[in-house]
């Protein structure tokens, strides 16, 4: 992200025996290659409209942004998720002979649940910590929700059975209000009421000698439901600062309201936007904490790896997101790291899962050594910048919702929803598009993939919770969740019939002509589960409408170069026309011969950029598949 600068004291052996390289000497060479194309091309932007340029000079006087104590490793957080407590319990002490040092305890009906997590009954924590030496420097953090809002009074019983001081225990309540209103679009009451019962709640744990952190600001609210990076932001230091009020006004000084509240971020697999993103929190509590009148003071930050970047399709490749997530948020000063299991979007996931998720962790921190230099990106052009804008960009936004009352009354105005649902939207094309690619969903699937294996474990019901105050909410989404979709339908179809939808890639010329397109088309169509049929091609019209005869598939779609187009395209359209193609696709922009290729009988355009979503959606309606 960096480049050799004319500061002399950039000085490297290896480099001093080549010529001095400049931004200069490197543009030149860049519009070289560009030919005169705008050299705004290479400019990409981020979901909050940030530019990313294609090299950084070196940012000379930045400092590392202090977070985890120097050389000082994450937390390995492992999700405790098993309906059955039992079950839960089990996995907990697997998990902690094995290598995490610390848990995450799920509980049905909390944002994080996905559908499972243990029922949020005394009992239930107490079989799941069954054996568990909780004073045993063993991180526990809770994702509770509105149902646990006993969790504390709970721990406290199991602690004193166990004749164990709570200050002996580190634990982390996550007490979220607001976030929990957010994504289920309610409140029992107002923010005035439910401002109270956090306030007496932390307070009551206080007096039973825990030290918290009790609250808990969540952007994974604002990531799970498509936002953005700045939108993230923004919202943890909005609910933070609602926290923060709300202790200050039950009696709490500032300082002792501060060290009760920590802050969660999701990381995903964009690693310099993720690195970005958690460096800017830390600066931006840092100008609230100034604002309060506190010395700054290093915030918690935990950080979870993106639940809508999962995918149910090759979902192997979770692996991958996951990796890059963690060294992201490890390398940005993340205290604490929980890895979702590759498998969590198809169900509740087995030990091998579980064992990926927790090694992922230990080999960037026991084999890499990555929690070894603090702050490594500081001074790193591209990055500084990256979160320098962040910073400008979210403070804004924050400074909109203090404007508009705080986190809760934004809410209630659909204020925040507003923002999220354009940038969701935004996302949404991009993917569908394929401008934003999912490796093994829309790029690159496999129709014959083996689904791993999950556990045999019923989805938790939720309580419902009594709404007395409604607005929109911000549920959680999977990106890959449309073209799964269509995965499924072809499913289906597949065990219906006994053969996927189908489509005969009409290749015409030689190999040469049209192997980059029929590339690009296989991906593409199957994609959407329609399984591509392949050929040696042919110039020969007759040859080629006896081949999609003999395929059985009702669809088509020629590929070829432009030469090749131009010369044969609409003779080989009519022919696939009259052997019975219910839907003729070209793989290409038709560019001035669109006339003419659909008048010879080609329906529709399949190339780079197009809304790949649509038109495999529309290939669904043209087929009869029953």
């Amino acid at each position: 992200m960096s480049s050799t600068t004319d500061d002399p004291t950039h000085d490297l052996t290896l480099a001093a025996a080549f010529p001095p390289a400049t931004y200069d000497d490197w543009r030149k060479l860049v519009d070289g290659v560009l030919k005169g194309a705008p050299f705004e091309k290479l400019v990409g932007k981020t979901a909050d409209g940030l530019e990313i340029d294609p090299i950084y000079r070196r940012a000379p006087d930045a400092a590392p942004i202090a977070g985890r104590r120097a050389a000082a490793p994450w937390q390995v957080m492992q999700r405790i998720d098993h309906t059955d407590p039992a079950q839960a319990n089990a996995q907990a002490l697997q998990d902690l002979a094995n290598g995490a040092s610390g848990l995450t305890l799920v509980f049905a009906g909390s944002n994080a649940a996905r559908g499972f997590g243990l029922p949020p009954t005394r009992d239930a924590l107490t079989r799941a910590l069954d054996g568990v030496y909780l004073d045993a420097d063993i991180a526990i953090e809770f994702e509770t929700g509105p149902q646990g809002r006993d969790i504390g009074d709970d721990l406290a019983a199991i602690l004193a059975a166990r004749k164990i001081t709570p200050g002996d225990v580190d634990v982390r309540f996550g007490f979220d209000p607001i976030g929990d209103a957010a994504v289920r679009g309610g409140s029992a009451g107002e923010w005035s009421d439910s401002a109270r019962d956090f306030s007496d709640k932390i307070a009551r744990l206080r007096k039973l000698g825990f030290k918290g952190p009790f609250a808990a600001a969540d952007g994974r609210v604002i990531h799970d439901a498509g936002g953005s990076e700045a939108q993230e932001l923004a919202f943890v230091l909005a609910s933070g600062v609602a926290y923060l009020r709300a202790l200050e006004a039950a009696g709490l000084s500032l300082e002792n309201a501060r060290d009760a509240i920590q802050a969660r971020l999701a990381a995903d697999a964009d690693q310099f936007l993720s690195m970005a993103k958690f460096r800017a929190l830390r600066l931006l509590w840092a100008r609230v904490e100034q604002a309060c009148g506190l010395a700054p003071k290093p915030l918690f930050v935990t950080a979870e790896t993106a639940w809508r970047m999962l995918t149910r399709r090759d979902s192997d490749v979770n692996m991958l997101r996951a990796t890059i997530a963690t060294f992201s948020a490890g390398l940005a000063g993340a205290n604490a790291v929980s890895v979702l299991p590759h498998s969590l979007a198809i169900g509740l996931p087995d030990a091998f899962a579980r064992r990926v998720a927790r090694n992922t962790q230990l080999i960037l921190l026991e084999e890499s050594n990555l929690a070894r230099v603090a702050d490594p990106a500081a001074g790193s052009g591209g990055i500084e910048t990256l979160t320098r804008q962040l910073c400008d960009t979210a403070w804004g936004l924050f400074q909109e919702i203090e404007k508009a009352g705080g986190a809760f009354a934004t809410l209630k105005q659909g204020l925040i929803q507003a923002k999220v649902a354009g940038t969701r939207a935004a996302r949404e094309t991009d993917i569908a598009r394929r401008k934003n690619v999912l490796t093994g969903v829309s790029e690159f699937p496999n129709l014959g993939e083996a689904t791993p294996d999950v556990l045999a474990a019923a989805p938790a019901p939720a309580a419902p919770e009594k709404t007395a105050i409604a607005f929109d909410a911000l549920p959680p989404i999977r990106l890959a969740a449309p073209f799964e979709a269509l995965r499924d339908r072809s499913d289906a179809i597949l065990e219906k019939t006994g053969r996927r939808p189908q489509v005969f890639l009409a290749n015409l010329g030689k190999p040469s002509d049209f192997t980059a397109r029929t590339t690009f088309a296989k991906s593409l169509f199957e994609a959407g589960g329609i399984a591509a049929l392949d050929n040696d091609g042919t110039s020969d019209p007759k040859e080629l409408a006896s081949a999609f005869k003999a395929s059985g598939a009702q669809l088509v779609c020629l590929c070829s170069s432009d030469t090749v187009y131009a010369e044969q395209a609409a003779t080989a359209a009519r022919a696939l026309h009259e052997a019975g193609a219910a839907h003729i696709y070209l793989a290409g922009r038709p560019g001035d011969r669109e006339a003419g290729f659909r008048a010879a009988g080609i329906d529709e355009f399949a190339f780079a950029g197009g809304n790949a979503l649509a038109m495999l959606e529309g290939a669904y309606a043209t087929m009869v598949t029953s």
